[in-house]
């Protein structure tokens, strides 16, 4: 009940009495499970972040090279809060909790460090970890800023791969035809597509109906 009711109306319009309303259970006892709503987003942000990115995979190419599938993953990721603004709040919100914030540092850390290792070879996996601290900070900042007719979806997504893929050392020349690459997709479709499977494995793992989330239309 949670989850849906994030998905339907947002993580900040959800109420705790709203919650064992709609879930029909004891105030008590949800609180004896989810002390906060922080401890619900921190399942919430497990499953998103291991549904979306190989959602990601399987729709963009899972033979990319490693620097052109980070590029990708990062790029579907910030367009899917252009999408849908309860999902943009919901990404805020695990960028910025304590705890899932964490788990997405730690994470994405494991595999920054795979992709990016080889071209920084005298840091360690905590070096990433430490690293992953400012580039999700700035994933977090692009996210919260909606695009506009200055700051279209194109120019946000080229700076922010510009500056990720800069500060982990991939070549200039590499960066801008990973880049490219991004640019040559229809990222806004490919973005809808993995919005929609999330969607639909949410309501799987978590056992509700998609009635009442709206999903974009395919163009």
């Amino acid at each position: 009940m949670c989850v849906r009711l994030f998905l339907e109306q947002g993580y900040k319009n959800t109420t705790v009495s709203q919650i064992v309303d709609e879930a029909g259970v004891a105030r008590g006892s949800y609180l004896n499970l989810f002390p906060t709503k922080d401890r619900i987003l921190l399942e919430l942000t497990e499953t998103m972040f291991g549904g979306q990115f190989g959602v990601a995979r399987s729709i963009a190419d899972s033979k990319l090279p490693p620097v052109y599938a980070y590029a990708v993953e990062t790029a579907i990721q910030m367009t899917l809060t252009e999408l849908n603004e309860n999902l943009r709040e919901i990404y805020i919100e695990a960028y910025t909790q304590k705890e899932a914030s964490e788990f997405i540092f730690r994470e994405t850390a494991k595999e920054l460090y795979q992709i990016f290792g080889p071209y920084q070879p005298e840091l360690t996996a905590r070096d990433f970890y430490d690293m992953e601290i400012g580039s999700a900070s700035i994933m977090r900042g692009y996210m919260a800023h909606p695009c506009d007719e200055e700051l279209t979806l194109e120019k946000k997504l080229r700076l922010f791969l510009t500056m990720s893929l800069r500060a982990y050392n991939v070549p200039k020349e590499e960066t801008e035809q990973a880049i490219r690459f991004v640019e040559g997709l229809d990222i806004r479709t490919i973005s809808e597509q993995v919005m929609q499977a999330l969607f639909r494995a949410l309501a799987m793992r978590f056992e509700f109906s998609l009635a009442g989330i709206t999903l974009p239309a395919q163009k």
